[in-house]
């Protein structure tokens, strides 16, 4: 039985006590009511709080709710006892043969489990890394590809269709300089001063001469214009390439250039003057976010006619809500915490309920560790560490792993000695591990001629106290999946996978999956070989899920 048909069997029970006239609920019967593994195994399978809940709405003391709910629910297939405990909670157990189904369950489910349709038919937008095509992406975008991507995969399980969005700042000044420090170097000169230095500008120079030699003919004001368009190009590029490879792929590349090209800025100025939000004082032309708690008023185009960088925020959201996206979900860094009340007051300008439509989160910063000095400089890239230099000295996996297994707003020092090392202190390793030698024990068996076949197991032998923790765990995935989603916090699929793994290494030592020596199989090798199956499964899903590989051997 799982924690969604137990919460099933609970509401079905208050509404029959309610039905009969036993309870009265003058708020109605829940549509759900939460269960939780409790932490001690003497507390039973699963343990609830409900009759704590509704005891004094119904005019009835909790314990004796509790026990009014404890007659009825040891009647429901599936459940063995239910036992009243302190104040009103309801410690329930479940039969161990009804338990063991979900193993058959799970397997014949495959990469589908842990997936509901909780969000089905909902647009979400994630807009995750928003960088310069200036120059490499460095550690502050790191953290964002994975955290941001995990988000996106969390939510798409809930049945949502997801969009994930990196926002390139195409649009000023930045552009030139990056153009002239090009120029520069095909030239065999220093950059300018307010121009662009690390090693990558000679490389991209390099490259954009080798795949145009006339441009250095070209005259200086054409040249400029033709270094930038060619390194803008070449450098999104490789951003684009690198996220890739570090399983991090965007729906949408949405240039800020395409605001001003499109007509989205003059939309989004009609939309606000539609809700009688845009005014002009000085010359300039400001949205009145004073209204909805901003410190102060918002400029979107200047006295000299400059668009604001806030104007192409605004636009860039209408335009987003305007392709049916609701939420729009922001990632933003550190240093933008000032902009999430500016951001909700621009929602609100337009006509949006900021609250619903609009989701800003903000994430600290990391520091990574070699040798006990912290990574600052880069070879290439000049005052930064790359994308690049991080995969390459840690690894996807290992990087991916550690990065998304904390909450995001936590600021993190990470060590490369601790993230690369091969032992179960390592909890990126702990899982794959856990993985590859559920992969084993099932290439074992094969070559023993046993087969898994999750619709003939016996489910009922499956009685030892290490597969009810087991097949317990397991059945918790959809429910930490659906909340890693509503909070947008992928960290708890990290800690749930090391936890299963933890579980399934218990298991493991206590119950032989395989027959040993002369033994023949018996019926219990191969319902504990389903279970092993199943627990593979969930690992490999839970690992899809922080966008980390799922090793057969390692």
């Amino acid at each position: 039985m799982t924690p969604e048909q137990l919460s099933q069997a609970l509401v079905d029970v208050l509404t029959a006590l309610v039905d009969a006239g036993d309870v009265t609920l003058p708020d109605g019967v829940p549509a759900e009511v939460r269960v939780e593994r409790p932490k001690s195994k003497e507390h039973g399978d699963y343990a609830t709080n409900v009759a704590l809940q509704l005891g004094k709405k119904a005019g009835v003391n909790p314990r004796d709710l509790a026990q009014l709910l404890a007659d009825r629910l040891v009647a429901v297939d599936g459940v063995s006892a239910a036992e009243i405990a302190g104040p009103g909670f309801l410690n329930i157990r479940v039969d161990a043969g009804t338990q063991g189904v979900l193993a058959g369950t799970i397997v014949e489910a495959g990469a589908a489990y842990g997936h509901t349709t909780d969000a089905a038919g909902r647009s979400i937008n994630v807009e995750f890394i928003s960088a310069n095509p200036t120059g490499p992406l460095h550690l502050g975008h790191t953290r964002w590809a994975v955290v941001g991507d995990a988000i996106a995969r969390v939510i798409e399980a809930t049945g949502a269709t997801v969009t994930r969005e990196f926002y390139i700042n195409d649009r000023g000044v930045q552009m030139d300089h990056f153009g002239r420090s090009l120029m520069a170097r095909a030239h065999g000169q220093e950059p300018p001063e307010d121009g662009y230095h690390g090693g990558y500008v000679a490389d991209l120079a390099e490259k954009i001469v080798e795949a145009q030699p006339g441009i250095l003919d070209l005259p200086d004001d054409e040249q400029l214009v033709a270094f930038r368009e060619a390194g803008y190009v070449l450098q999104r590029g490789e951003h684009e390439a690198e996220l890739s490879e570090f399983h991090t792929d965007f729906d949408v590349w949405f240039s800020e250039r395409s605001l001003h090209e499109s007509g989205a800025v003059e939309r989004a100025f009609a939309r606000i003057e539609e809700q009688g939000r845009l005014f002009e004082d000085g010359g300039a032309l400001w949205m009145r976010t004073t209204d909805f708690g901003d410190d102060k008023d918002r400029v979107l185009r200047k006295s000299d006619g400059e668009l604001t960088y806030f104007a192409s925020d605004t636009a860039y959201y209408v335009d987003k809500r305007d392709r049916g996206f609701d939420p729009c979900i922001y990632l933003l860094g550190a240093d933008h915490h000032g902009y999430v009340g500016r951001l909700k007051a621009m929602a609100a300008c337009v006509g949006d309920d900021p609250q619903q439509q609009l989701e800003v989160l903000i994430g600290q910063l990391v520091k990574i560790l070699s040798e006990g000095q912290e990574l600052k400089l880069s070879k290439r890239a000049g005052t930064i560490v790359s994308l690049r230099e991080l995969m390459d000295l840690i690894g996807v996996d290992a990087l991916r792993y550690t990065l998304a297994r904390y909450p995001a707003d936590t600021p993190l020092t990470l060590d490369v000695a601790e993230m690369t090392k091969k032992s179960n202190d390592n909890p990126v390793y702990y899982v794959q591990y856990a993985h590859a030698r559920l992969s084993s024990i099932l290439r074992n068996a094969a070559d023993l001629g046993i087969a898994v076949d999750a619709a003939a197991y016996d489910a009922s032998l499956l009685t030892h106290e290490r597969e009810g923790a087991l097949l317990r765990a397991l059945a918790e995935l959809p429910r930490v999946v659906a909340r890693a989603a509503e909070l947008r916090e992928p960290h708890r699929v990290a800690r749930y996978l090391e936890d299963t793994a933890s579980t399934f290494h218990k298991f493991y030592d206590e119950c032989h999956v395989l027959p040993r020596g002369d033994e023949d199989a018996t019926d219990l090798h191969r319902a504990r070989l389903v279970l092993v199956a199943a627990t593979r499964q969930v690992v490999a899903n839970g690992l899809t899920l922080l966008g980390v590989s799922a090793p057969e051997r390692m």
